[in-house]
């Protein structure tokens, strides 16, 4: 049964600081950017203010500084994240190479994939994508088909890839497939990671269009690709663990529950200041769950800052931060009679229009409700 306990978890005064430099910058860069185009966030593309952010030294911030971090911990991570988030910005470009490919990297790469992939990461010029999800799979990841063969001089990598984050726009992925045979007793074994070059001959790389009109999904492809010996990252067969500690940074942070503030900052504007009785109710009853999951994750954050290992804690976060986020946009049109136009109308129903198409996704990214309940239920020593 898990023994992992949410506490309170303030956010030390050195990381704290830095949350005012974070505000002017978002202040100075985007002061006209729309409400529409900050719904996007961690969605939004912009290689340009991803290089401004790397200038800042806010990519890669928990990298060792002899690759290009400033060796930050959790928490200053922490703080530049939220504003960035709070903010719409357009962090989309850096961001799985930031938060989930450099520390990766960082703690099972070689001295030699170090140096080479690390300090474009924090310059925020390299952009990763991560192979995961594949067809009749989705977030099982034990029953992945994709496999890489050892030859001589590499690996020869075959199989498919499906609804991968911006592979269209990345230089690399970070691919999880198998390279030993699966057994029925044992589906988490023979599983390896890989660096894969994503301009290598026998990939391709076919974007999906969501229902909002936007690009940010992919299925990808592999055919014989032949992978240099030192594609493999960590240790051959070890790839589940891997994964699995990954998952922990990516279920837990900010992003798992401010994915719709965009929404309920233009709801309460146009509520005004006069709200009715079921108007304020609503509004207060969303900033009660905010800051609730806010104390959660942050609790989340001290735990792997102490080096723990809180996969259950993390599950809990993102099921229940999706569940606020999706909630959202439902609100939104319960209180406000706007109608959701993508174009044409208020910044208002621009947003909302946006975000009601994509909030159904943000359940699916990361882990499914099914997967999460079930790592929740095994914490809890139920199955």
């Amino acid at each position: 049964m898990a023994t992992t306990q949410f506490r309170y978890s303030r956010i030390p005064a050195e990381a704290e600081a830095l949350r005012e430099e974070v505000r002017q910058f978002i202040r100075e860069n985007l002061r006209d950017y729309p409400p529409s185009l900050r719904a996007q966030s961690w969605m939004g593309f912009d290689a340009a203010f991803s290089r401004q952010l790397g200038q800042k030294g806010w990519v890669g911030m928990a990298l060792p500084e002899q690759y290009g971090g400033t060796a930050a911990g959790p928490f200053a991570r922490y703080v530049v994240i939220e504003e960035l988030l709070a903010a719409g910005a357009p962090v989309s470009a850096h961001w799985i190479a930031d938060r989930q490919s450099g520390p990766l990297i960082n703690r099972f790469g070689t001295q030699a994939q170090k140096q080479r992939y690390l300090p474009p990461i924090c310059r925020g010029e390299s952009y990763f994508c991560i192979g995961m999800s594949e067809p009749n799979s989705g977030s099982d990841l034990a029953s992945i088909k994709s496999h890489a063969t050892r030859t001589g001089s590499g690996w020869v990598l075959n199989g498919q890839k499906v609804w991968t984050t911006n592979a269209h726009h990345s230089q690399y992925m970070i691919a999880l497939v198998r390279t030993g045979e699966k057994q029925a007793n044992a589906r988490h074994e023979g599983l390896s990671q890989f660096i894969v070059d994503l301009s290598l001959p026998g990939i391709t790389v076919r974007p999906i269009r969501d229902l909002a009109g936007g690009e940010h999904f992919n299925e990808v492809f592999f055919d014989n690709a032949q992978l240099d010996a030192d594609a493999l990252i960590g240790t051959e067969g070890k790839g589940w663990d891997q994964v699995t500690a990954e998952l922990a940074f990516e279920r837990s942070g900010p992003e798992r529950f401010l994915s719709s503030m965009a929404l309920l900052k233009t709801l309460i504007d146009a509520l005004g200041k006069t709200p009715d009785a079921l108007q304020a109710r609503e509004i207060g009853r969303l900033s009660a769950k905010l800051v609730t999951l806010r104390n959660m994750s942050l609790s989340v954050t001290a735990q792997l800052a102490a080096g723990e290992h809180p996969a259950w804690a993390a599950s809990c976060v993102k099921d229940l931060g999706n569940g606020f986020e999706q909630e959202i946009p439902e609100v939104a049109q319960l209180l406000v009679e706007a109608e959701p136009r993508q174009e044409g109308g208020s910044e208002h129903a621009r947003v909302l229009a946006y975000l009601a198409q994509m909030a159904p996704s943000f359940s699916l990214r990361g882990g499914t409700r099914e997967i999460l309940r079930g790592i929740i239920a095994r914490g809890m020593g139920l199955r």
